[in-house]
């Protein structure tokens, strides 16, 4: 098997699913002869030409309108937004419009398209640059949420959200897109909703995904006997909730770790899940570990402060085990 990068994922999944299918194209700023802004899409202008690489103007809005119109006629289109925090410029088309269009025609419309967008923290970029807002669409009834944390998961998943009637949103962390992983080619795609248990185990349940669960993994390596089982949810929505409770149900603790803030993140959303469907079961208070609550400095030495970090995942783990902070 060879070994690609997540970038290469991501380029590769467009491809073989454009070779596929005529009806999908790529849509945004400088997704034509530069290739996309992150590289993901090189190659692609040349192959297709311009109909099907489509480069905008710096207009997010309407990059996300266009992609909506086009879906409705039955386009498939996958529309790159340079960074997540820019999805704020076009909330409209995105909750308003891509999220309702099908409900709202009687079903008689599909809205087959992919929003690919890249997030994070981590890279010096100050508040504009450096959000993790998935919570904001996974609040929003209509769309899917998409964040994986590997090559593997990249490829498959993203050619399973190219094939979906709903609107995806496609998260993408900007730091994981030089990591290296085993990736088979030919046909295949991972379905949407479906977590993956990265290893079992007996004393803690702890779920993760996209970029944190790294931070994660990190933070197991500080423990030399403990028997964690790990979850990468890979979809936020759908959520493979019974993959968790069922692992709840036999460890009696559960942690969750995500670089969005804690507040109102996709952690607390588990929690109240696990309250409501295994409360029996627990032998600790879920806990959530993310970033601070503050928007992102620009100052390096402050942004490290306010990120998810794997000392503070430590701690927590600790606490849950022995009660002891």
């Amino acid at each position: 098997m060879r070994r690609i990068s997540y970038l290469k994922a991501i380029n590769e999944a467009i491809q073989e699913e454009m070779e596929r299918d005529n009806n999908v194209f790529v849509i945004g700023e400088d997704v034509g002869e530069y290739g996309g802004v992150w590289g993901a899409l090189r190659g692609i202008y040349e192959k297709y030409g311009a109909m099907r690489a489509q480069d905008t103007p710096i207009s997010e809005s309407g990059i996300i309108g266009l992609a909506t119109g086009a879906a409705m006629a039955g386009l498939r289109p996958v529309a790159e937004i340079m960074y997540m925090d820019f999805l704020t410029t076009c909330m409209d088309p995105v909750v308003n419009q891509a999220a309702k269009a099908d409900l709202m025609s009687g079903w008689q419309l599909k809205i087959p398209m992919v929003i690919r967008t890249q997030y994070g923290i981590g890279t010096r970029e100050a508040s504009q640059h450096s959000q993790s807002l998935e919570a904001w669409f996974m609040h929003t009834p209509g769309l899917k949420v998409v964040v994986p944390s590997n090559p593997y998961d990249a490829k498959g998943l993203l050619k399973a959200s190219i094939r979906d009637d709903t609107p995806v949103i496609f998260m993408e962390n900007r730091l994981l897109y030089n990591d290296i992983q085993d990736v088979p080619e030919g046909t295949w795609e991972i379905p949407l909703g479906k977590a993956k248990i990265v290893h079992e185990g007996e004393q803690i349940t702890i779920v993760s995904y996209g970029h944190a669960l790294k931070k994660v993994i990190n933070a197991l390596n500080e423990f030399n006997e403990i028997s964690a089982e790990l979850i990468d949810l890979r979809t936020l929505v759908p959520m493979d909730i019974d993959t968790i409770i069922e692992s709840v149900k036999k460890t009696g603790r559960i942690l969750i770790a995500h670089d969005a803030v804690e507040k109102c993140g996709a952690g607390a959303e588990i929690v109240r899940l696990v309250i409501e469907k295994a409360f029996d079961y627990l032998d600790a208070e879920p806990l959530v570990c993310g970033g601070l609550g503050v928007p992102t400095p620009f100052s390096g030495k402050l942004e490290d402060i306010c990120m998810l970090r794997t000392e503070a995942i430590v701690g927590k783990i600790q606490y849950l085990l022995t009660g002891i902070i």
